[in-house]
């Protein structure tokens, strides 16, 4: 967690991160109920885990990737 704030500039965790964690923690607090914090905190994270990758894969889906962009027209 403290290298994902050290690495990230707070623009792109604003954008990308605070999303994606919002839903999981609403998911998480509307159906998880497992009566263990263990499973429910592991279940949150792969949930966070899962939007984050959504979220990646619709930004290089849809040419929002400044990142892939940029090698890609030094060719």
């Amino acid at each position: 967690m403290f290298t994902l704030l050290r690495m990230l500039s707070v623009r792109r965790l604003l954008i990308e991160q605070l999303p994606s964690i919002a839903a999981a923690w609403l998911i998480a607090e509307l159906f998880y109920k497992f009566h263990s914090f263990s499973l429910e905190c592991a279940a949150f994270l792969a949930t966070w885990f899962m939007f984050d990758a959504l979220l990646q894969f619709a930004r290089h889906l849809f040419g929002n990737d400044r990142e892939a962009i940029a090698p890609a027209a030094d060719r």
